[in-house]
């Protein structure tokens, strides 16, 4: 058996005949439990916000967008239409044309986003789970659907067939215009529908027919802007994209839904990161009373490592009793911490005790990867704590 492991193992279980050392030991375990508790909590509660935060885009986001690399539209072909179903991974795909444009309404104007979209959009997007009000849109009709901040800046209503919802989109040309209407092309529009996501993207788009943003923009009919595709599940992203390219020969850019909210997932990586930093600080505070009941018990046990000195053990196997000991209360501590941690975050998730609003609980979300940095973080620093605490055990100590 391992000498040095088989008295750390001693050490831990047996309490000292010194009552301060006992209560420094179990002041550093607690210290320990506590910070792998928390730490685990709040990586969960942070996990659960960034899926919280993501649900919003991920209503109205694809999981793959094709974009044009060389200007706002670009031609698809039947050939090429037939290959993307041909890619085992997709399971549906929808065309689509996205341009600022202007609305009017009631002496009212709003600069957004017009976003034309074909029938196969209801099977790449949930837009049942968006839809607040009304309802979605019908084949090749002048009908929209508008978000709800977009309603509430025009004072705008559903089938309104008194005052008239206009869009505007600027003609393509060159010359000068000597009658500003001559300049845009127009068309009268029906709001038949509100989406509702959050606050920023309630008046990110007006959805309408692909032929009707065709009509406006003056686009053939097998031009648009991009196309927004729907995967299968667990399915390699990368072959699919590897055979986008080949189909549209590397002309076209292709995103995730990763790469299509990258400013939003890199602020929330750095919060994730900021407060694992935090309490990780903590921790390394906290476990100064691991070195301090280390140090102790290396001082209330002096006598019995100078028998075993004059025995011949060697200073190297005094260190790595304590190095063991400490690094073995550490595992244990971080276990304890993590059980208490993953029942509090179990049992918010099925009884939601804690509220963010009347209706809605705080999320949280388990994972295994929180559980493998915390146990990480806490084994990682209880051995460096440890170690410099053993290192104290000297010759000069023993003399």
């Amino acid at each position: 058996m391992n000498f040095p492991l088989y008295i750390a193992k001693r050490y831990i279980r047996s309490n000292s005949k010194n009552n301060a050392i006992n209560i420094i030991n179990r002041i550093a375990s607690m210290g320990i439990i506590v910070g792998a508790m928390a730490l685990f909590v709040v990586l969960s509660v942070f996990s659960g916000l960034k899926v919280f935060s993501l649900s919003f885009s991920n209503d109205i986001d694809p999981d793959l967008k094709i974009t044009s690399t060389l200007g706002k539209s670009f031609f698809i072909t039947p050939a090429q239409e037939a290959e993307i179903r041909k890619i085992d991974g997709v399971a549906s795909f929808s065309k689509i044309i996205e341009e600022r444009v202007l609305f009017t309404f009631d002496n009212k104007q709003e600069v957004t986003y017009l976003k034309g979209v074909d029938t196969n959009y209801s099977k790449v997007n949930n837009v049942n789970k968006i839809i607040y009000n009304g309802q979605w849109l019908e084949d090749n009709t002048y009908q929209v659907v508008v978000g709800f901040g977009f309603v509430q800046k025009l004072s705008l209503g559903l089938l309104d067939f008194n005052k008239h919802l206009e869009v505007l989109v600027p003609k393509a040309g060159k010359g000068n215009i000597e009658n500003a209407e001559e300049a845009f092309n127009k068309s009268e529009i029906f709001p038949i529908g509100i989406y509702a996501i959050n606050e920023d993207l309630d008046s990110k788009y007006v959805f309408a027919n692909l032929s009707l943003a065709q009509e406006l923009l003056e686009y053939k009919s097998n031009q648009i802007s991009g196309i927004e595709l729907k995967e299968k599940p667990n399915v390699d992203e990368n072959i699919i994209i590897e055979k986008l390219n080949t189909i549209f020969k590397g002309k076209v850019n292709i995103k995730n839904r990763a790469q299509l909210n990258e400013s939003l997932y890199k602020m929330l990586n750095t919060e994730n990161i900021a407060v694992y930093l935090i309490f990780t600080l903590v921790i390394v505070v906290a476990l100064f009373n691991l070195i301090g009941a280390l140090i102790m018990m290396i001082l209330d046990k002096k006598g019995n490592l100078k028998t075993l000195y004059n025995l011949g053990t060697e200073i190297k196997n005094l260190r790595k009793i304590f190095l063991l000991q400490g690094t073995l209360l550490s595992f244990f501590g971080g276990l304890i911490g993590l059980v208490l941690g993953i029942a509090i975050v179990l049992l918010q998730q099925h009884f939601e005790w804690i509220m963010i609003t009347p209706t809605l609980a705080y999320p949280v979300v388990f994972s295994i990867e929180n559980v493998l940095i915390v146990m990480a973080t806490i084994v990682s620093l209880g051995f460096i704590a440890s170690l410099i605490a053993s290192s104290r055990v000297s010759e000069k100590l023993l003399e």
